[in-house]
């Protein structure tokens, strides 16, 4: 008990470092749900008849993207998805931006509108292009 009052300050410290090693894995949980490295988002893409959305702004899309893509920037999704992405809601959805973050925002957003096969790719278009997997220009 001693050791406790003489050190609660190094046993804070390792509280708050486990905490902040947990934080990434709650948040990801909590916001969008579900994320694929790129050899699952290749797997899933080969088994079923997956839409691939981009929700980076047009620029950036138009620099390069994962073969295939549609663009939807995140600030538009929603009006999307109230039109044109409607007569997607029952496919498997595979989000992408550049390094993953805007993207799993988007799942979240996509799933309080009720589409349900939402899947984040970990590592956005970067961790796409470093695996060496196709994209088009």
């Amino acid at each position: 008990m001693e050791f406790v009052k003489n050190n609660w300050h190094l046993i804070a410290l390792a509280f708050v470092s486990g905490a902040m090693l947990l934080w990434p894995a709650v948040r990801r949980a909590s916001a969008g749900g579900a994320s694929l490295s790129t050899l699952q988002a290749t797997q899933l893409i080969n088994r079923e008849d997956v839409l691939v959305l981009d929700v980076r702004d047009p620029a950036q899309f138009a620099k390069g993207r994962i073969l295939g893509a549609r663009n939807v920037p995140l600030a538009e999704l929603e009006k999307s998805a109230g039109g044109e992405l409607q007569k997607h809601k029952s496919k498997p959805l595979i989000l992408s931006c550049e390094g993953g973050n805007r993207s799993l925002a988007a799942c979240a957003q996509l799933r309080k509108l009720g589409f349900e096969r939402v899947y984040n790719l970990a590592g956005g278009y970067g961790a796409w292009q470093a695996a060496g997997l196709p994209v088009e220009k």
